[in-house]
């Protein structure tokens, strides 16, 4: 069984130039997975609120959640632990 941590991937970069969208904190909005969970590649894990956007995360690859490192309502960086997956 492989663990496979899933971060925050970078901000758009639009985010960097206008800063409109991304005013602010973001924060996690939904968690849209649970411990135990079946993923596909691409699935939407969590929605993230930006004070002018909602934008969903998908997983880089598939496999079982293990755990969350995030609650709804946390702020989050680029490169945050987000989930752990295990996969064969």
């Amino acid at each position: 069984m492989k663990v496979i941590p899933v971060h925050m991937p970078k901000y758009p970069e639009c985010w960097q130039s206008c800063g409109s969208c991304a005013s602010g904190d973001v924060f996690i909005l939904e968690l849209l997975v649970k411990v135990g969970d079946m993923v596909a590649r691409d699935d939407n894990i969590l929605s993230l609120e930006t004070g002018k956007v909602a934008l969903d995360i998908p997983t880089p690859r598939a496999g079982r959640v293990a755990s969350i490192h995030v609650t709804e309502g946390d702020p989050v960086d680029e490169g945050a632990l987000l989930i752990t997956l295990e996969a064969d």
